[in-house]
């Protein structure tokens, strides 16, 4: 809901109110964002100026009460006061960094704006509030445009910039954020997620009382270096009490998230396209869009922001078929074969995924050109007959014939100077001519900028995907920008390659997911490098990580679990010992990670035992049953830290399925307990655990207890809703150094144990 009085503006989603008023002089003043309050309230909260404190600027002479340097603001620029982190950046054609943008007008305007460069979010039901605010700087005649939208049911607002030149001058963007978003105290917790490749979104916490932090990526993608998700938070917020604010942004490239306490203990964050090396000419008539950046507000702790969050991204971010649809048990072959794949060894895997019950086998790297290693042919998108003698076509009708899809791995954005492409082609890339270039994974990346390139590649892909019955793709990048330098640009234009790569990176993906419907595509970068909503908005799934260990994934999801919802994470389980870390995990433990999320599995089935085979299809069995409430239920984090327990609900609260895992094991412990979170208080449930068997033998005083692969323990109760999650399921006695037996939990370092909760109605 907007309401608009006595130049007020209040945004009200069901539980949150934001708003701020145009002050006399005509700046846009913050006034309040939070839990939703009564409307009629917002003139106690505008700042009552009597002075310009000491060491400030007025803000002009007839004013000489009021500095912008002591006021919450919905946007800042430099030169009149403001010395804080600015909204906006520009020089102008005298050479001058001065801004100044007034109100000029607002209006309410129906439905939502489409970008020209960019995806946004989205409403089919028509129902999204959009709030536009004209500023001016009449002094340069810059237009600044401020577009507010209001996602009611899912407490989301959305906020997005334009920047429109009426001069006759040509003008330097510097900077153009997103959101702005100031507070009047301090000593918030900024919280971001941050890593490399392997252990990407590792939880950070930090408070912010004085100075500048600064969450941001150069990376030329979103990164796994810092993920543009990050939460705002009071100090004693918790999973299910206190006010916390979540902000992301819809972008993939350079992006830039900084908080900065003021010398008088105001708070301002703002995010948007980072501005390092960022410069963007804009001519007479010229229009820069910024990405859009994504707002919500709880006060009642982490869980509760996660899950607006998460109905946000499934509802208006991610689109088309899959948007829904329950996603398929896959199985890759790049643990299984790297690079040394022929049909026949394809053919085989996939049969063997076949009798434990994958739905969708996928080739990876290594069927095009002279693909034998990573020194050669990205950007030749031929078939290497030698590896498929039949092509992809007679390929994909082998696995079709054995009752599953097929699919491949693309890495379109990259070349390798050993190609046909770059040999043909050298001026397509992005490097700086005649002189040396920093090479990243034996690969250069190709210049989206350029727009006859973009036009290459989408034809080649859609050449590609229309040549078999392809009904995944898996698309990778697998390194950073270095020699940020655009051959297509001219010299003044330099610093607008990385946003313009990103630009033609997604008219390349909206131009091919409208040409291919039926496909799911799966966005990865090096794993996590790219995990963002501008990927979700085309593709409705990501791979997480490279890293597919369990201990390590535990906490990866949980990171991604903060922003983003379960359906959009892709998590395997891999071979043990682990090829990322070499650490051996249950097998169990490996799927009870991963099946929160989209399962698939990472690992040469063709040489497993027949009871790990047997294991699989056990587990596999229990996906299908359960996928729709762990790829779509409501996602719910109980204990982090050594244990981790999570619950994912059915919308209706009728069925949930549970997981605890505990990182290292405690010899002689108390037993554990687990509380779900998310259900009917009211309703009764049975509760069970999923049915194991280990392959251990057990020894007492060094003699074998005289048996291998014993059944696990049993859990089993009809119990309250309310009881299940306030007091918890005190479980069974761990096993400590006594003899086994069925009715003790069997657990050591990395175990970890499904629950399942159906109702009784």
């Amino acid at each position: 809901m907007i309401e608009v009085k006595n130049n007020f503006y209040v945004l009200s989603t069901n539980k949150t109110t934001y708003s701020f008023r145009v002050t006399k002089l005509g700046y846009l003043e913050h006034l309040y964002y939070g839990r939703r309050i009564d409307s009629s309230d917002m003139e106690a909260f505008s700042r009552k100026h009597v002075f310009v404190p000491g060491g400030c600027v007025n803000y002009n002479q007839e004013v000489k009460n009021f500095s912008l340097e002591d006021i919450k603001l919905e946007m800042s620029s430099y030169g009149k006061g403001d010395i804080r982190e600015p909204f906006i950046e520009v020089v102008h054609a005298d050479g001058s960094f001065t801004s100044d943008f007034l109100f000029e007008r607002a209006e309410i305007v129906e439905g939502k704006a489409e970008y020209e460069t960019l995806p946004g979010s989205y409403d089919e039901n028509g129902k999204v509030q959009h709030l536009l605010v004209v500023l001016r700087d009449s002094s340069y005649n810059l237009t600044l445009e401020l577009h507010y939208y209001i996602y009611e049911d899912c407490d989301v607002i959305c906020r997005s910039s334009k920047l429109i030149n009426n001069s006759e001058e040509t003008v330097r963007l510097n900077r153009l954020m997103s959101s702005q978003l100031d507070f009047e105290d301090s000593g918030y917790i900024f919280t971001s997620f941050n890593g490399a490749w392997g252990r990407e979104m590792q939880k950070y916490d930090v408070p912010v009382c004085a100075g500048k932090y600064v969450n941001s990526s150069y990376t030329g993608t979103s990164s796994c270096r810092a993920n543009p998700f990050v939460m705002i938070s009071k100090e004693d917020t918790s999973e299910e009490y206190g006010d916390c604010y979540g902000i992301n942004l819809i972008y993939s490239g350079n992006h830039y998230e900084a908080i900065e306490v003021s010398s008088f203990g105001k708070t301002r964050v703002v995010t948007g396209i980072n501005p390092q090396s960022f410069c963007f000419v804009l001519n007479k008539g010229d229009v820069f869009e910024a990405p859009e950046a994504v707002m919500t507000y709880s006060d009642a702790g982490f869980t509760n922001m996660s899950r607006q969050m998460h109905k946000f991204v499934r509802e208006h971010i991610v689109r088309g078929k899959w948007k829904k649809k329950e996603r398929p048990v896959l199985l890759n072959s790049w643990e299984a074969a790297y690079f040394d794949i022929n049909e026949d060894k394809l053919v085989e895997l996939a049969k063997a995924g076949r009798d434990v019950g994958i739905e969708l086998f996928v080739m990876d790297d290594g069927w095009f050109g002279k693909r034998d290693d990573d020194t050669s042919s990205l950007g030749d998108w031929y078939v290497d007959e030698n590896k498929l003698p039949n092509g992809l076509d007679g390929l994909c009708r082998k696995i079709n014939d054995l009752g599953i899809d097929f699919g491949i791995w693309v890495e379109p954005e990259m070349v390798n100077v050993e190609s046909n492409l770059y040999r043909e082609h050298s001026d397509w890339t992005m490097e700086i001519p005649g002189k040396p270039h920093s090479e990243g994974r034996n690969q250069r990346i190709l210049d989206f900028a350029n727009p006859a390139v973009v036009d290459y590649m989408t034809e080649e892909l859609t050449r590609v995907f229309s040549s078999a019955n392809i009904a995944y793709v898996k698309w990778d990048m697998n390194r950073n920008f270095s020699d940020i330098y655009s051959q297509y640009l001219p010299p003044e234009k330099q610093g607008e390659t990385a946003h313009r790569y990103v630009i033609g990176l997604y008219h390349i993906m909206k131009t091919l997911t409208e040409r291919f419907p039926d496909i799911l595509f799966e966005g990865c970068a090096s794993g996590g490098n790219r995990f963002d909503l501008g990927i979700l908005s085309y593709f409705p799934q990501i791979w997480a990580s490279d890293n597919t260990d369990a201990l390590c994934r535990v906490n990866m999801q949980e990171g991604y679990s903060y922003g983003y919802p379960m359906s959009a994470v892709s998590a395997h389980v891999s071979i043990c010992p682990n090829h990322q870390t070499l650490r051996t995990t249950p097998l169990s433990a490996r799927f009870n990670v991963a099946s929160f999320g989209v399962l698939g599995y990472e690992c040469n089935l063709c040489e497993m035992s027949e009871g790990e085979l047997d294991e699989i299809k056990k587990q596999i069995d229990l996906y299908k049953k359960w996928r729709g409430i762990l790829q779509y239920g409501e996602f719910y984090r109980g204990r982090t830290g050594n244990i981790h327990e999570w619950t994912c609900v059915s919308e209706d609260k009728k069925n949930a399925a549970g997981m605890l895992m505990r990182e290292l094991f405690e010899t002689n412990a108390q037993p554990m307990h687990y509380k779900a979170r998310g259900l009917d208080k009211d309703g009764r449930y049975h509760f069970y655990n999923r049915e194991t068997y280990y392959d251990v033998k057990e020894y007492v005083n060094g003699v074998a207890a005289g048996f291998q692969t014993p059944k696990g323990e049993e859990e089993e109760y009809d119990i309250n809703g309310d009881a299940l999650m306030y007091r918890g399921v005190k479980l069974r006695y761990e096993f400590a150094a006594v003899i086994y037996n069925h009715r003790e939990k069997y657990s050591m370092d990395f175990a970890s144990r499904m629950y399942f909760m159906e109702g009784r109605y």
